[in-house]
């Protein structure tokens, strides 16, 4: 799989119904996968919340989100952040250390619960980053 760039929005509580929103306006495929899903690691009261939720358009537009972790301040204006994915992990790791070079690490770029590598952090400049390696090339 080719490394992709796209937005990923954080919601207070209501990405499951955002995100099949979105579904309405753009079409596509929407896969959605709540942090109860993982079992034993999940935060209280997020069982149903949902952990990672990913739309593929059918014009190419791919459309990210989830609602924001425990712990995570959100605010208007701070809950988008770009995602860079794929399984090159090379080029990914590349991306990230650049990335994160004078930033702030929210999350270290390591294997996370769902198996594959991923890290969070904001640039220099204030963006945060999101990296995930897929497990095929992690």
């Amino acid at each position: 799989m080719a490394s992709r760039l796209n937005p990923y929005i954080s919601f207070a509580g209501d990405a499951k119904q955002a995100m099949e929103f979105y579904k309405s306006v753009f079409g596509g495929e929407l896969s959605v996968n709540t942090y109860g899903a993982f079992g034993s690691e999940t935060p209280p009261g997020y069982a149903d919340k949902v952990m990672h939720g990913m739309l593929e358009a059918p014009n190419g537009f791919m459309l990210m989100g989830a609602d924001n972790p425990p712990g995570m301040e959100l605010k208007q204006g701070n809950n988008f952040s770009v995602s860079l994915s794929g399984d090159d992990t090379d080029e990914l790791r590349g991306y990230w250390e650049k990335l994160s070079a004078g930033g702030n690490v929210a999350v270290p770029l390591e294997k996370q619960m769902w198996g594959d590598v991923f890290g969070m952090c904001t640039d220099r400049f204030g963006v945060t980053w999101m990296v995930n390696i897929s497990e095929a090339g992690a």
